[in-house]
């Protein structure tokens, strides 16, 4: 059994987008790095959504990660710099990551919309667009951490 989260963040005007993409690529950076990390991708919508599909060993690998290092730090502008912010968890039994029309589907029927300061229309009627680009940019892991190795040896036993 393996987690899945999904992100959907909008950016209120294009001056954070700069800076948005540093954090993205520290985030990025630490996300494949972080032990527990299964695999992932980033994608967009056509309102210039930016959306996270990762998925986890487990629920505690997941927030290691969201609490911890580059995240923690990006998430502080995130009230300051976006008018749009979802969030949705579950868990599968593959570790096959969802596709967009999946990842769409429980975001709108089981989303969790994250505070921000200046709420856009959309985030205060909880519309949510489609990803557009349906398989994304991948976040494959970067290192094998000794869970990793364990499980290869013993599925190869």
């Amino acid at each position: 059994m393996v987690l899945v989260s999904v992100t959907r963040l909008h950016l209120k005007s294009p001056r954070y987008f700069p800076a948005f993409l540093w954090h993205n690529a520290l985030s990025s950076w630490q996300i494949i790095n972080t032990p527990g990390f299964v695999g992932g991708k980033l994608t967009s919508d056509k309102q210039g959504g930016a959306w996270t599909v990762s998925m986890w060993e487990d629920e505690s690998a997941m927030r290691q990660y969201r609490n911890s290092g580059a995240h923690r730090q990006a998430m502080r502008h995130l009230p300051h710099w976006c008018d749009e912010a979802a969030v949705v968890h579950w868990k599968q039994e593959n570790t096959t990551l969802p596709d967009a029309c999946e990842a769409h589907r429980r975001m709108v029927n089981e989303g969790h919309f994250g505070k921000v300061l200046e709420p856009s229309t959309a985030h205060q009627k909880r519309q949510i667009p489609e990803p557009a680009l349906p398989n994304g940019v991948p976040l494959p892991q970067r290192k094998k951490h000794s869970s990793q190795h364990k499980q290869f040896k013993i599925q190869n036993d």
